[in-house]
């Protein structure tokens, strides 16, 4: 019963999800759209430059 307690905290849910999907390796066998390889693009540039923001913020902040 704790151990299935325990997987669920650590579940990583649709957010998790996504961000695994978006930085992993694409799928050859899956049809690519453009539009979905430019947005998916954008979001890594975006997650990147807000976790590089994010770890700035607690460097300035503990000096």
């Amino acid at each position: 019963m704790a151990s299935n307690k325990f997987k669920e905290f650590f579940q990583l849910g649709e957010v998790g999800n996504y961000f695994i999907r978006v930085f992993k390796k694409p799928d050859p066998n899956q049809k690519s759209n453009y539009n979905l390889r430019m947005m998916h693009g954008i979001n890594k540039i975006s997650i990147l430059v807000f976790l590089a923001a994010l770890i700035f913020w607690i460097v300035r902040r503990l000096m």
